[in-house]
């Protein structure tokens, strides 16, 4: 069986990739390994090692989903936060025999400009395929950004993403990732927090959406922007109290993330959040 192995953060899941994936699986049985090399924060004082693993296992999870679909045996791995060292330990675990090297264009690729694609060609013994994947060309998913915390478990914000995902695109599938902020920062905020992030994720699927999350930074504009770095987010659903209640409105954060995203930005107001029976 032939071993490919596939390097790219971004644009893992960006259609030139999945069908070069897919042209090699015609020619005999194929693996593909995803190695994501983890994308440290743009904001923040403070790097969360576990939202940063868990930003890139998501994308592991999108990518390998879709070539599963397509009947190709993948198995998925985070690596390093350098591309070049986390290829290099994917090679010496997996010898591949073809590696596949997916980057956005080079006007907006760091990686190409770092001359990743060059130095991994140098240092392998088997064949290195830069592909270029166009942002419109990205993922097969409409990728709603759900940022909520002690409202995760309210009904009207499973309502409002059900009634999203019922407007999806012909064609394509509409995924929820949820960031929850850890309020105060420290490992009982970030369990909590963890703890919030499970249920909801799981309410959303009991509900047949399509879901994934992370605890994020505890300043929730921090939270958030640090998640469009990660992702190619469509748009923003923001959960709150009441502007009586909320101190997330009385920071404004509905509008300084519309105004920093140029994205929509829905928001729900939850009366109050309850616990699902």
């Amino acid at each position: 069986m032939k071993t490919i192995l596939a390097v790219a953060n971004e644009t893992l899941a960006g259609a030139p990739l999945i069908e070069r994936a897919r042209a090699e699986a015609q020619e005999g049985p194929v693996r593909v390994v995803l190695c994501v090399p983890r994308k440290n924060p743009t904001h923040g004082a403070i790097t969360y090692a576990d939202s940063v693993f868990d930003a890139a296992r998501i994308r592991v999870d999108l990518a390998r989903g879709v070539l599963r679909e397509l009947g190709i045996d993948c198995i998925g791995e985070v690596g390093d936060p350098d591309p070049y060292t986390a290829a290099m330990d994917a090679v010496a675990e997996h010898e591949p025999d073809l590696i596949l090297i997916s980057t956005l264009p080079a006007t907006t690729s760091g990686w190409l400009q770092a001359n990743v694609v060059e130095r991994i060609a140098e240092a392998v013994p088997v064949p290195v395929e830069h592909i270029t994947v166009d942002p419109d060309d990205g993922s097969p998913f409409d990728i709603t950004l759900v940022v909520a915390n002690r409202t995760t478990s309210s009904d009207a914000l499973i309502g409002e993403l059900r009634a999203l995902a019922d407007r999806e695109s012909p064609g394509r599938e509409r995924l929820f990732i949820f960031v929850v902020p850890a309020e105060g920062g420290d490992g009982r905020d970030r369990q909590q927090a963890a703890a919030r992030l499970d249920q909801v994720v799981d309410r959303a699927r009991a509900a047949d959406l399509q879901a994934a999350g992370m605890v994020g930074d505890p300043d929730p504009f921090t939270a958030t922007m640090n998640a469009l770095a990660y992702f190619e987010i469509d748009d923003i659903v923001i959960s709150t109290y009441p502007s009586t209640r909320s101190g997330w409105l009385r920071a404004d954060l509905v509008e300084r993330v519309r105004g920093a995203s140029n994205l929509p930005v829905e928001h729900v107001v939850n009366e109050r959040a309850k616990s699902p029976a």
